[in-house]
């Protein structure tokens, strides 16, 4: 699936309308199979920009498409339909604590079918051998009948990106999807989901606080901060000095009780603080 936003802009609709938009004006393009990483610090409207390309957020400005569809002019049931095209995993998977995982990573699967077979499938779960292909591929395949409140973090990150793997979406949007893993398990599970994205022709787009993995894993790589594009490159072009600039904090950050000028761009701190930017 390909992506087109042209000036879009969004806030949350539990934010004030007098409130500037937390994402925005922000202009991109993904084409269909692609994979891309935002990085940027916290607060810089990643998780907004997740849930405007997830059709769940309607932007307050501007124009975005999915697959050369306005999502937000059509019908609720050609919304409906266009959801099941996508997936969005939060950092946080909000997974039924008492439900066995089996049961949890096949209702990736609901999108796709009648309302006849997702009762089927809560009460017998079928596809046992999708559902633990998709857990082998994150290294919890032995996790398979365990309830989901046994696992620890990491692991329901995992299951829950599982999830993917057996959805009839075409396009993958995850949210920082490696906060609760090691740095080796952190690179085997990017590892497997860009590769099974590649197998089944989906577009990723991932948001990462590990600069090191978006550089060294993805081929494009978006700069995101105080909701705006500030880079949109080629990871091989992505310098230090580019990071420096996108990490830097606010002279208020700096100093508590001190405000920026509200007509002059913050002062970069050091480019040390780049070291920040892994967890």
């Amino acid at each position: 699936m390909n992506l087109l936003l042209e000036e879009v802009a969004a806030r949350h609709p539990a934010a004030s309308s007098q409130l500037p938009p937390a994402l925005g004006p922000v202009s991109l393009r993904v084409a269909a199979g692609e994979q891309l990483a935002i990085i940027g610090p916290s607060g810089a409207g990643k998780t907004t920009l997740l849930q405007v390309l997830a059709c769940c957020l309607p932007p307050v400005a501007g124009h975005f498409q999915v697959s050369e569809v306005a999502p937000w002019r059509l019908s609720r049931r050609a919304l409906h339909r266009l959801r099941a095209s996508l997936f969005l995993a939060p950092q946080t998977p909000p997974l039924p604590p008492r439900q066995r995982v089996v049961t949890t990573v096949l209702a990736g699967r609901l999108p796709g079918m009648t309302w006849w077979a997702s009762v089927r499938q809560w009460i017998k779960p079928a596809a046992l051998p999708e559902a633990h292909g998709a857990l082998a591929r994150f290294g919890v395949a032995d996790k398979l009948f365990h309830r989901v409140d046994r696992l620890s973090g990491g692991e329901r990150q995992r299951v829950g990106l599982a999830r993917a793997l057996v959805s009839p979406a075409r396009l993958w949007l995850v949210d920082e999807p490696l906060s609760a893993l090691d740095p080796t398990r952190a690179r085997q599970v990017l590892d497997a989901l860009q590769l099974a994205a590649r197998e089944r022709g989906c577009t990723l787009v991932a948001s990462l606080h590990q600069v090191d993995l978006a550089l060294s894993c993805f081929p494009r790589i978006v700069g995101l901060r105080d909701g705006r594009v500030m880079f949109d490159a080629p990871a091989t072009n992505v310098t230090p000095d580019m990071l420096a600039a996108l990490y830097a904090q606010h002279e208020h950050e700096l100093h508590p009780g001190t405000a920026a000028p509200a007509d002059e761009p913050a002062t970069p701190a050091s480019p040390a603080v780049v070291a920040m930017t892994c967890r």
